[in-house]
Order: structure tokens, then sequence, then C-alpha cells
């Protein structure tokens, strides 16, 4: 045997190991500065039979939050920008800033995410959308409707984005089991922004999933929101038509269950799936109500609203879903001492804070999706959210994808 042929092959291998182990953190460290970028288009062209710009939810305090429905004839819908990467081995971070039709930046989301804490547990901070519910984590986008549920726009002002921190743990169990839980500044309903020291709401979550054979996976939710507002206010006009403010003070408890299915012949969904989404929303508020129309009135006030919406969307061939959901909202019990002591207003001087109203919605859908990076949809809806007047609506949406995008929940 030719000792020295095999002792010079020994080395060139080895020097080439060496230098594979020199590069690969050099290459890995050149990849951590470029982050992914991506950017969404959204668009409609709508008609209703009622104007959008009077849009209100009768029977409940109005949250302040873009719960309208699209603008008639056609409109330049939130554009995405989406930037995102891992800053080193133990964080990664996101921006997600919104271009809205008004020439204006927002931002959804600004945070940043552990990489490495282990035992199951990830910590994020900075500006997030909150894991409570199902829906609320979602991107719009990415939902099978162009708008939100009535729950979620009666009682989260559409979905709650919060400055503040957040602590998740998996278990280590083949079940997936999920807790979480979040402190907030309490920046927008139900709470109120305000000048102070602490967090303004809190919540807890906790998910449980897994598998029902083959072809059908589910996921099931019980989430509890709580704020303590400081003057939420809205303006109002009375029974006469006079402007008035109404503000709360007090504690806002909100309960939510959630409960998802899916289903796709032996867990390939490319050809056929079909999924079945819920969720229940109960609202506790007790504190002070504040009327002013010139001169202050101020009174106990404590109400129990609840709300809940099912959809189904069924993808019947390759490209093309169907989808309908039904929302519905339950005005509850309301407790007004001003209008009950008789200190002068009446119920009606309150306006959709009083009105003894359930409001409810149908929708039906259906859409077009001729790759993973374009979407088009036609959407019908019979929106009963004010009272004795039924909004009839017809939708046309686009949304198209830009670049790398991660994938979405469960």
């Amino acid at each position: 045997m030719d000792y020295k042929w095999l002792c010079a092959t020994a080395l060139a291998l080895a020097a080439c190991q060496a230098f594979a182990q020199e590069q690969r953190p050099r290459q890995a460290g050149e990849n951590a500065f470029n982050p992914s970028i991506s950017l969404i288009l959204q668009g409609t062209a709508a008609r209703s039979s009622q104007d959008p710009e009077n849009y209100r939810i009768d029977g409940f305090a109005p949250s302040g939050g873009e719960v309208a429905p699209a603008p008639r004839s056609f409109s330049l819908g939130e554009s995405e920008l989406i930037i995102s990467a891992n800053i080193d081995p133990y964080f990664r971070g996101q921006l997600t800033a919104a271009l809205t039709p008004e020439n204006e930046v927002e931002v959804e989301e600004a945070f940043f995410q552990t990489l490495g804490l282990g035992k199951g547990f990830t910590l994020k901070g900075g500006r997030f959308l909150s894991g409570i519910g199902y829906q609320n984590e979602i991107h719009q986008h990415a939902w099978d409707f162009q708008d939100a549920p009535l729950p979620y726009k009666a009682f989260l002002g559409g979905r709650l984005n919060d400055d503040g921190v957040q602590l998740r743990w998996l278990a280590p169990t083949d079940l997936f089991l999920e807790f979480g839980a979040e402190l907030g500044r309490g920046r927008a309903f139900p709470s109120a922004d305000s000048s102070r020291n602490g967090a303004g709401a809190w919540s807890l979550f906790a998910h449980a999933g897994g598998d029902l054979g083959a072809s059908t996976a589910w996921r099931a939710g019980l989430s509890h929101l709580q704020a303590k507002p400081e003057d939420r206010a809205f303006e109002d006009s009375d029974s006469l038509g006079n402007a008035v403010t109404q503000s709360f003070s007090g504690t806002s408890k909100l309960w939510i269950a959630d409960f998802v299915l899916k289903w796709a012949p032996n867990g390939n969904a490319t050809i056929t799936n079909f999924k079945l989404q819920g969720e229940y929303f109960r609202r506790d508020e007790s504190g002070s109500l504040t009327y002013d129309d010139g001169t202050a009135l101020n009174g106990a006030y404590a109400s129990r609203q609840s709300g809940w919406y099912l959809q189904g969307v069924y993808q019947f061939m390759p490209r093309w879903r169907a989808g309908l959901r039904y929302d519905r909202l339950d005005h509850g019990t309301v407790d007004n001492a001003i209008v009950t002591g008789g200190l002068g207003p009446s119920a009606a001087d309150f306006g959709p804070l009083m009105t003894a109203y359930n409001p409810s919605r149908s929708t039906v859908m259906l859409d077009w999706s001729p790759s993973e990076f374009s979407r088009l949809r036609l959407q019908l809806a019979s929106d009963k959210s004010r009272a004795d007047v039924t909004d009839y609506q017809v939708l046309l949406q686009y949304i198209f994808s830009l670049g790398a995008h991660g994938a979405h929940t469960f």
C-alpha cells in the first residue's frame, strides 16, 4: 500500500473540512444582515345600500377603531410592509407597517422575540397582535373574509394590538398545549391610553389541539382580557341632535372561547379542504359613566354583553373556495344610574350605548387564488348592525403578496 498517497489524501480532506468550518460562520453572519422583506397590496371595489360613513353598531359603545365597511366605489386597502430577520442566535425581530389609503403610515407590529430561552418558553416584547382568541393574531390579508366578525368590532375595535410583553410556554406533550400571558400599556379599546405607570391591561390565554385521524386537525382556546380604562370617551348626540360626550372609567373584563376544525383528505389540502371556525365573546364592565352636554353628569354604570360568530370555508377544487359566516351580538343587560336615577337624560339620549338591540350579519364569499401570492374575492353581506336598517353590501377585493412571506398560524 502507498502510505504516502493515503497520508496526502487525509491531509487534503482535513484542510477542506477546516476551510468549510471557517467559511460557515462567515456566511451565516452575512445572511443575518439580509432580512426577509414582503409587501401586501390590497384594494376593494364596493357597493352598499347604507353610507359607510354613518356606520355604527347599535347597542354597544363605539370603539373608535376602523370597523366600518369598505368605502363605496374603488378604494385602496391597507398595504402592509413586513420586514423580519434573526438579530443574532438569541433574538429575532419583525416590523409590520400599514400604509393606509389616507397616505399615512401606521405601525401595526414592531417586536423582538427570543430564539433560545429553552424549556418551551418564548418572550416577545414591543408592539404586537395579542394572542387572545383565534383570529386576532392573524394578519388581515390572511382572513377568510374581507372584514372582521362583529364581536371583534364591538369588543376589540377590530383587533387588539398593544405595546407590552408576552410570555408563552409550549408544553412538551404529544397533545398541543400552549399557555400565554401578556402585560400591555392599554393603548386602545377596550382600554383608553392614559399617562400612568405600570400596565393598563393584561391577558391570559391557553390553547390545545391535535389530530383526529389522518384527515382532521383541531384547536381550541380560552382567553381572558382585563383592562382599566380611564375616561374612555366618544362623541355622540342626544335625542334632539345636540352634541354630547360620554366617557367610561372602571374595569372591563372580556372572556373568549374559540374553536377551529380543519379537514383535508389524508392531510393533503391542495385539492379540497374545509375549515370550521367560531368564537364566543362575553364582556362585563363596571365603573362610572360621565354624560357631558355642557353640564357634566356622573353615575354608576355596569353592563354584561356577549357575541359570537361561526364560519365555514370550503375549497371545492384547486384554487377555488366558498365561505359562509354568521355574526351576532347580544345587548345583554346595561345598568345606567344616570337614566335610572332620573337625573334628566333618557335612554334615547345615550345613542348606541343604551339602544336595546341585538345586531347580526350574514356574509357569503367566493375567492380564487391563481397562486399562493394572489387572491381575488367576491363578498356579499346583509349587515344589520344598525337598528331597523339593513345594509346590503357587494364587494370585490384583491390581495397580492410580493416577496417572501412567513407561514401563518394554524
